[in-house]
């Protein structure tokens, strides 16, 4: 996918962080941070798996055996840096892959080395537990371990060229699944059969930009229940007078770009049209102070301020960082774009604007994902910045 120059680049910015933070090696769990810096791609991450990225020398990938024989073919790794794991250890109660994978360091000379040092683990990955956690310390006593705070997740957050060329062909895809959930949308359709239509769009995509799997499922909140975000579906019939929040994303080769649009069957009420106005305004304020160079906590301050025009709030987080993204989320886990986040945006960050109003008994959304420019910003869909009506 990319050029060994920029999987070079990558590593050494990790390893760069890696001595600012004072760690002699990493432990990379988390499956989008393994395919930042391996390119390994596979549905395998339902098994204990880790990069070992010492401050020197080479990478090590360690899966479960039968993952492992086949890795190559996604990953720029050589095969013999690639390793397996024996399927005995596979969901076994009283012994941890990572039991294996420490003996396996130990025999290549891997562990005193690193133990000069602290080694950074990646304490908040979906997919590191507590268990494989203790058999790190149980089998490797004279490793220090810590934290690494998302040290690989902070050097995605500035996207490359090839990267953000990605984001566009993956935006194709989200706007073929919006498409698909608006033209499904209507009185008597069931909730399950637009999500089954968002699905196969998003699978299909848009012409040579194929439809990767998205690393959360739509969501379809409705009617009253709209008044809560991340709700899925049922088999719920959708009637006249119902507002549906379409949150979904379109996804090419692992990269994601988020969009959430609100479709009104019928005459929309007077507090849904008051949302309307407001978001718009906000949205736009936002897009209007985003440049490189401008400190997140602006963006969330442009916000509110329009907000609070028309006397309302949002007391969540007006956005995040996305790019890469495996189950159960898109997002970087990096910036936030909330008014206490000390980060300042610079070209080619890319975030995911959700400016969602969960109400009393209603709500609405209007998101864009967005890429950040020297002089502004360029949205990677166009969608009207309206409540859907039908």
């Amino acid at each position: 996918m990319f050029s060994a120059a920029e999987y070079g680049q990558r590593l050494a910015a990790v390893r760069e962080r890696m001595a600012r933070q004072g760690l002699s090696a990493l432990v990379v769990t988390d499956p989008a941070n393994i395919f930042y810096l391996s390119g390994y791609d596979a549905w395998s991450f339902y098994t204990p798996q880790m990069l070992f990225v010492p401050a020197q020398g080479e990478m090590l990938l360690f899966l479960r055996e039968m993952d492992a024989q086949g890795a190559f073919r996604t990953s720029w790794l050589p095969e013999d840096q690639i390793i397996g794991y024996p399927e005995q250890y596979v969901h076994q109660p009283h012994v941890h892959p990572f039991d294996w994978v420490a003996v396996a360091l130990r025999r290549r000379g891997l562990v005193a080395p690193a133990a000069t040092g602290c080694i950074g683990l990646e304490m908040d990955a979906h997919f590191f537990a507590p268990k494989a956690y203790r058999a790190l310390v149980n089998a490797l006593p004279e490793w220090t371990l810590v934290d690494s705070f998302e040290l690989v997740n902070w050097v995605r957050a500035v996207k490359s060229e090839a990267e953000i060329q990605y984001m566009r062909t993956a935006a194709r895809v989200t706007t073929a699944a919006m498409r698909a959930a608006i033209d499904a949308i209507e009185p008597g359709a069931a909730q399950h059969l637009v999500a089954s239509r968002i699905a196969a769009a998003q699978a299909e995509g848009d012409g040579e930009a194929w439809g990767d799997f998205p690393a959360i499922v739509p969501m379809l909140p409705t009617g009253r229940s709209a008044d809560t975000p991340h709700l899925t579906w049922s088999d719920r019939v959708l009637g006249e007078g119902d507002a549906v929040v379409v949150e979904l994303a379109g996804a090419h080769r692992r990269y994601h770009v988020p969009l959430a649009r609100t479709v009104m069957l019928g005459t929309p009420p007077s507090e849904l049209l008051l949302l309307e106005e407001a978001v718009a305004a906000g949205l736009q304020a936002v897009l209007d102070v985003t440049a490189a160079g401008v400190p997140v906590r602006e963006m969330s301050r442009a916000w509110n301020l329009t907000l609070a025009q028309y006397g309302l709030e949002k007391p969540s987080r007006l956005g995040y960082s996305i790019g890469i993204g495996y189950p159960p989320d898109w997002g970087e886990r990096t910036v936030s774009i909330r008014s206490e986040d000390e980060n300042v945006l610079a070209e080619n960050m890319t975030f995911h604007l959700i400016c969602g109003m969960w109400m009393t008994g209603y709500g609405y959304e209007v998101s864009e994902s967005i890429r950040v420019t020297g002089t502004g910003v360029e949205t990677f869909t166009s969608f009207p910045r309206q409540l859907v009506r039908k």
